[in-house]
């Protein structure tokens, strides 16, 4: 029988995975998410559902920067990890997480789900994320939130939001 070789140990695997979740949620706490960036290579490949590929860490703080600093995406504070699978021969993890808003004021949750995949590069960097989602049913999410939190505060406008209403298609 061939010997397999592996370059990561399941406990450095669930390590780094930890850290990537602990790193993500206080990230959308702050909504500062260059110390979550920083934990991927210079080269990194991030792969996005409406963004596309984004090549290396600068352009993934780009890309963060954009999204998370506006309306709805600045609200989705929290991803809890609902299960996730490691490959230690590949140094993959693959876990399905929810995207989750703030409060809107009524206590309600607001989440959606989302596939990701996370290569492992070692020295507790990433090389690789691919997240896979329903574009559909996240807006779907978001329309739930603003309807709650329009019931709390009948004055709230999402087009005062930094960034503005997603739905906006006109100026003025």
């Amino acid at each position: 029988m061939p010997m397999t070789f592996t370059r990561w140990t399941r406990e450095e695997l669930e390590e780094q995975f930890v850290h990537y979740q602990q790193m993500a949620l206080e990230a959308g706490q702050t909504g500062n998410w260059d110390k979550w960036c920083d934990i991927f290579t210079l080269d990194c490949t991030y792969i996005e559902a409406q963004a596309g590929m984004i090549g290396g860490r600068e352009g993934l703080k780009r890309l963060y920067r954009n999204i998370f600093t506006t309306f709805p995406a600045r609200h989705f504070i929290y991803s809890p990890v609902e299960w996730y699978m490691i490959d230690e021969f590949r140094g993959w993890v693959s876990c399905r997480f929810n995207v989750r808003m703030s409060d809107p004021g009524d206590g309600s949750i607001h989440e959606e789900y989302c596939f990701s995949l996370l290569k492992y590069a070692g020295n507790g960097l990433w090389s690789h994320e691919e997240d896979l989602y329903n574009p559909t049913k996240l807006m779907s999410m978001v329309d739930r939130w603003i309807a709650a939190k329009k019931k709390v505060d009948p004055s709230w406008d999402p087009s005062q939001e930094v960034g503005g209403d997603p739905y906006r298609t006109t100026e003025g």
